[in-house]
């Protein structure tokens, strides 16, 4: 996709049961065209039967959501498995990401494609599992989010090295914001799930913990730090280094630049995020890193602030206050790539 084209992503709020959730989003997915996206991406059929007994032992509910899944698009639970489980995908090279977190608040920029973007920010609260906010990848799975406990995450693609049957990053972080509460309960989950290729995930929670998990198919360790850390696509811990790409000069120059961050707002690092000039956006959206959309959330006042590339008025949420039954008014962010 070239530059100067109107973008827009759907914002839907569900709160009911997995399975009706999820028969929602399948009736929002079966006429987008994200939807040929995913037929094109994904296997025909997958190992479900394994699949189904990972999530049941961890996140059972995610089983009734596929399930509504499957309805709401009009397929069997099998094909919805392969469809949007985010388990045994096929490789997806690139993908950027940057993010920055302090014990105040979280923010961050997701960088790739729109041709493979979801195009929709859900808020969910489910009778079954933690309520969450964030951007929807391959429907069932999360770019980034902030669940009802306060825990907030996102993911950073590293690498396809030892790549396996697992679980993709963005279902394995969906399953993090569903149940746990802490960093230290996110560390312990991931620790437990089969990961399909290596990635960080940037990880802070309300109490001022904070840590970017590095995953890999084949260990998982974490790193962390007592007032400030940022993230992008590298592991920095000894053991992992070697997962790394051969080219990792972008990461480095972020990395710089972030280190040049000191006290900064939360809506004024937003606003560096999120500005077309900044060091940490761009528009290389032909070559899968552009910047799509920019998270973040702070943990004083339960405030996220997100938008999309080039929005006009970012979405501003009390969290807090949507999960106590206050719907937020926007069902539309409009940008431009």
């Amino acid at each position: 996709m070239t530059m100067d084209q109107n973008f827009q992503v759907d914002i839907l709020q569900l709160r009911n049961n997995p399975y009706e959730i999820g028969v929602r989003l399948g009736e929002w997915v079966k006429d987008k065209p994200i939807f040929q996206s995913f037929k094109s991406i994904t296997k025909t059929e997958i190992d479900h039967t394994s699949m189904k007994h990972i999530l049941q032992t961890y996140t059972p509910h995610l089983v009734e959501e596929i399930q509504g899944l499957a309805d709401g698009v009009g397929v069997s639970f099998q094909k919805a498995a392969a469809l949007f489980s985010g388990y045994d995908v096929p490789k997806v090279d690139a993908m950027g990401c940057t993010a920055f977190v302090n014990q105040h608040f979280y923010v961050r920029n997701y960088d790739f494609s729109p041709e493979l973007y979801d195009g929709i920010f859900t808020l969910v609260q489910p009778n079954q599992s933690n309520a969450i906010a964030g951007y929807n990848l391959q429907l069932l799975g999360r770019h980034d989010g902030v669940n009802e406990q306060g825990l907030v995450g996102g993911i950073h693609f590293v690498s396809n090295v030892d790549y396996r049957k697992g679980f993709s990053a963005w279902t394995s972080l969906r399953m993090v914001l569903d149940v746990c509460s802490t960093v230290d309960d996110a560390y312990h989950l991931l620790k437990e799930l089969p990961h399909a290729a290596c990635y960080n995930f940037s990880l802070a929670d309300q109490h001022g913990n904070m840590a970017v998990v590095e995953a890999s198919p084949e260990q998982v360790n974490k790193r962390s730090h007592p007032s400030s850390m940022y993230c992008v696509n590298r592991f920095q811990t000894k053991p992992m280094e070697d997962k790394n790409r051969s080219n990792i000069e972008g990461s480095l120059k972020r990395e710089s630049f972030l280190e040049t961050i000191k006290s900064e707002s939360h809506e004024e690092l937003f606003n560096l995020f999120r500005n077309i000039d900044s060091p940490l956006f761009f528009t290389d959206y032909e070559e899968l890193f552009g910047t799509i959309h920019t998270f973040s959330y702070s943990f004083h006042n339960s405030r996220i602030l997100t938008t999309i590339a080039q929005g006009h008025e970012p979405l501003d949420i009390d969290f807090r206050k949507w999960l106590n039954g206050h719907d937020v008014k926007e069902d539309t962010m409009k940008g431009m790539i």
